[in-house]
């Protein structure tokens, strides 16, 4: 199963410094605004067509967790399973969204961190999300993005970790992307 497999690098920690031209870290900072953007507009397909094929969306369980194979996560998702969400929260008849989830991302302090062992960009942002069905909710974090350049320009993304300031509390439902 392609959510077991270990050789997928989760690390966090770049082996390389990058530096970029200014133009591309605005482009990247475009980029990170255009994916939250596209979830708080329920533009979900056009979200999931930002994943690289093999793409991890990973919400850790605990502070500092290293891997999501040795501790249980909020969320580790692959291709299938993200769109099996979206297919799930976009059905009509899916109680859990009467109403729909609204919700509202702001995403800041981005800063490129470096590249991984591949290649991939590492960029760290913050985010702040307000959701509301039926009461408010707001959660904060740090998130990760792992993103692969593609050629004639732009990124995939090759993960996305959100590291939850209260990640060990006990939550209700947590149904939407944050």
């Amino acid at each position: 199963m392609q959510l077991l497999d270990r050789t997928f690098d989760v690390s966090i920690t770049p082996t390389a410094s990058v530096q970029l031209p200014h133009d591309t870290l605005r482009a990247l900072e475009a980029y990170l605004f255009q994916e939250a953007r596209l979830l708080d507009d329920w533009r979900l397909d056009e979200w999931l067509a930002l994943w690289d094929e093999d793409g991890r969306y990973w919400i850790p369980r605990f502070e500092a967790q290293a891997d999501p194979f040795e501790s249980i996560s909020l969320f580790w998702e692959d291709k299938m399973l993200r769109e099996t969400r979206v297919r799930r929260i976009n059905n009509p008849r899916n109680w859990s969204q009467q109403p729909r989830t609204r919700s509202s991302h702001l995403v800041g302090n981005i800063t490129v961190e470096g590249v991984d062992t591949e290649g991939h960009l590492i960029v760290r942002s913050n985010v702040v999300f307000t959701e509301f069905r039926n009461e408010q909710r707001t959660l904060a974090g740090t998130v990760h993005h792992k993103l692969r350049a593609v050629e004639g320009g732009g990124w995939r993304i090759r993960m996305k970790r959100i590291d939850l300031v209260n990640c060990e509390s006990v939550f209700g439902n947590l149904e939407v992307f944050i």
